[in-house]
Parts: structure tokens; sequence; C-alpha cells
């Protein structure tokens, strides 16, 4: 029995002590997906305007895809930095922080100017943007315990498509009407009123400040039965666990495909398959829905894995596997499809099936490491996954520069085979059962 299980002494108050807790931990966890909402709408904003920034700015492909990387400039470093902090620093102040500087620095392009305030506006965003995620998750985390974590964290990976599902249609409607810059008032607008609603009712669990007995590390982290404190885990001891290699590994990979579905999808489906932009909307709106349904969908076979007595190396490492080598045998498939419906079909497999590996990685590293280290692994994680958004977007616009259309052919060939290198890693590493012990000890 873990603390979190515990019956109330006094029978006749257990709904009342209990329903408080567990309504503010649903409230907070509802506007951490709102957050990740607003969090990928920015990051979506400009890909869904790529053709008319282009055009206005005359921008190529390759100086478009520069000015996409710059958001990744700083994203992976703040994503460590700040990971590191939420150990120290109440993850309120900090998402609260983030949300802010969000509409500080998108506010600049509704207003005017060229392809340097374009980039600085994106490092800017990608500085604030890069720790949100594992912070969020982080915060998420903190109000439940081990075997309740699959939905709260499924939920905000949800957010990061629900962002994309409604900021597509959302967005372009926006940018038709108005132009382009207008969409950037309109992200900058949401980013303030996400930070109004955070003040008064944003916080954190009480696992971030107590030991989380549902863990492998309860008691190892406090006392060993003497009344001696022990010493903290060092990073780098939980950074040369195969759980966390494999799962850093894994997620790589879907990041990249993430990356790559953000700022040049909209361009591959219009440009190089042909659809018209209607027809590329309703093409991403199916990418996304599915992803929807796959992250929930395994959250709930996790879930129900894991309470049956499941190990998580097939919980969570085999599910995730599989989802990634799904994924990446749609796209190693895709560009030889025959036009028409083969290719629709494989491309929302190729592009919606590996998002839940984020949710998978993200629960494995919070079930392997100690409670006052999960903020740090997590940023680090983080930080190394997100290089594919640094790397993803100048390498394809190189390609699609060089090569024309047939640039985009092989930089769904890169992708396929960087998913084959995750699932596998995913499918053969990933053992929290194994490797949690061992830094207990």
């Amino acid at each position: 029995m873990t603390d979190t299980d515990v019956v109330p002494a006094a029978s006749a108050r257990p709904r009342r002590t209990m329903s408080g807790p567990r309504q503010r931990a649903w409230t907070v966890t509802a506007l951490l997906v709102v957050f990740m909402m607003v969090n990928f709408a920015d990051k979506s904003v400009l890909g869904l305007a790529a053709e008319p920034i282009r055009a206005d700015l005359g921008l190529s492909a390759s100086a478009f895809g520069l000015a996409n990387s710059a958001f990744f400039l700083l994203f992976s470093v703040c994503g460590a930095a700040v990971g590191l902090l939420a150990d120290r620093i109440r993850p309120k102040w900090l998402l609260l922080a983030m949300a802010l500087l969000w509409s500080v620095s998108q506010a600049p392009l509704a207003i005017g100017g060229g392809l340097a305030l374009l980039v600085a506006s994106r490092v800017l965003l990608g500085a604030a943007e890069g720790p949100a995620f594992p912070v969020a998750q982080q915060t998420a985390m903190s109000w439940f315990p081990d075997r309740s974590r699959n939905l709260p964290g499924a939920l905000v990976v949800l957010g990061t498509t629900l962002g994309v599902l409604i900021a597509a249609p959302g967005l372009t409607w926006v940018m038709n009407e108005y132009g382009w810059r207008r969409a950037f008032a309109v992200v900058a607008a949401a980013g303030l009123v996400w930070a109004l609603l955070w003040i008064p009712l944003g916080g954190e669990g009480r696992s971030r400040s107590a030991p989380d007995a549902s863990s492998a590390h309860a008691g190892a982290r406090t006392a060993d039965g003497t009344g001696a404190t022990r010493r903290r885990t060092p990073y780098r001891r939980i950074l040369a666990t195969r759980t966390w290699i494999g799962a850093t590994t894994a997620y790589f990979g879907a990041y990249w495909i993430t990356a790559f579905g953000l700022v040049w999808l909209p361009s591959y489906l219009h440009e190089g398959l042909g659809y018209s932009t209607a027809a590329s909307a309703r093409v991403l709106m199916l990418v996304y829905g599915l992803n929807a349904v796959v992250v929930l969908g395994q959250a709930g076979l996790t879930g129900w894995l894991l309470r049956r007595g499941t190990p998580s190396r097939w919980a969570r490492g085999r599910v995730g596997g599989t989802l990634l080598l799904l994924s990446a045998a749609a796209c190693l498939t895709l560009p030889s499809a025959p036009a028409g419906a083969a290719t629709v079909v494989l491309l929302v497999v190729g592009f919606g099936a590996a998002g839940a590996m984020t949710s998978i990685a993200v629960t494995t590293v919070a079930q392997l490491t100690p409670a006052d280290r999960r903020g740090g692994a997590l940023g680090i994680m983080n930080a190394v996954v997100t290089t594919a958004g640094l790397i993803a977007p100048t390498l394809i616009g190189h390609l699609v520069d060089t090569h024309g259309t047939g640039g985009y052919r092989y930089a769904v060939l890169l992708t396929g085979a960087l998913l084959v290198l995750g699932g596998v890693a995913a499918a053969t590493l990933i053992d929290p059962d194994r490797d949690a012990p061992a830094l207990s000890a």
C-alpha cells in the first residue's frame, strides 16, 4: 500500500477530503493541456503561413528552413537548464514566465519586420518554449501516482495535437481573411489569456516536495531505516541507464517527424503531392486526428497492462516500439506508393502513429527517476530530443532546394530510417523495472 492509497481515518469524511485534491489535480491538468495547445499553435503558425511568408519576404526554401531551425537554436539548451531549475523552483512560476515570453516574442511580427525579425522572434520563442513540455509533464505528474499517470500524461501530449487541429483551420482562416501577420497576433493573445488563468488556478501536487511512494524509489531517497538521509542520485547515473537511452532515442524519432510535420508537411502536401490548400488542410486534420486517437488509445492500453501486472518493458517499451515501427513502415513505403487513397493512408499512418511515443518516453523516465531528479531528467531528455527540430527543418529545406519536389521523397525516407532506429531502441532497451532499483542503491 502506498501513501496515496491510505484511506482517511474518519470514514464519514473520505469523499470530502479527497474531492478537493482530485478536482484540483484535473483542473491543473486541463490548464496544462491548454498550455500545450497554445505551445503547438505557436509552433505551427510558421508552417501554416509558409507560402505567404516566403512570397512576402522573398525567401528560398533553405532560408525559410533556417528561420524555422532558428526556433531550436536555444530550445534544447533552455529545455535542459529550466528542467534542472524545476527541481528547485516552483514549476508554477516557470510555466507562467514561459507563457508571457511566448506572447512577447510573437507580438512584433504582428506589426511588421522582415527576415531578421522573424529569426529573432523564433529564437526567443524557442528559448521560452524549450522547457514547456518537460515542466508541464512534471507538474501534471506531481498530482498522480505512477499507476495513474498514463492518462494525464497522454492528455498533456494530446494538447500538442489539439493545438494543431484547432490552429490549422483557425489560423488559416485568419491568414486568408486578414493576412499572415494577424495570425501571429492571435497566438500572442492566446498565451496572455492562458497566463491570466494560470495565476489563480495553477500549481503543483505534493509529489514534487514529498517522496513518490508509488515508485521503486520510495524510502530510498529519504531514509535508509536508520534515520540517515541518502544523497541524491547523480544525473549521470540516470542518463547512463539503458531505459533512459532507449526512451530518448525513440523520442528523438518521434520528435523528428513532429518537426517535419509542423514545418514542411503543409508544403509537402501542396508542392510535393499536388493537393490543393483545402485538400491539404483535410489531410492534416486526418493526421492529427489519428495522432489523438493513438495517444489516448496507448494511454488506455498501457494503463490496462500495468494494472494487470505487465512489466513496463512490455506495457511501455514494446507498445511504443511497435507504434514507431508501424509509422516507419508507412514512411518507407510512401514514396513508392501510387497516387490516391493509398498515399493518403500511408501519409496519415506515417505521420500520425508515432506521436504516442512522446507520452511513453515521459512516463517511462518518470517511473525510472526519483521525484527530486524528475525535472532535470525530463529536461535533459527533451534537450537531446529537440535537436531533431534544429536539424530537420534546415536539412529538409536544403533537400527541396537541391532536388526540387523530389527532396521531399528523400526527407520521408530518412524519417522512416530514424523511426526504425527509435522503434528498435524502445523495444529492446526500455525496462524501468530493471533500472530503477539500481538508481536507489
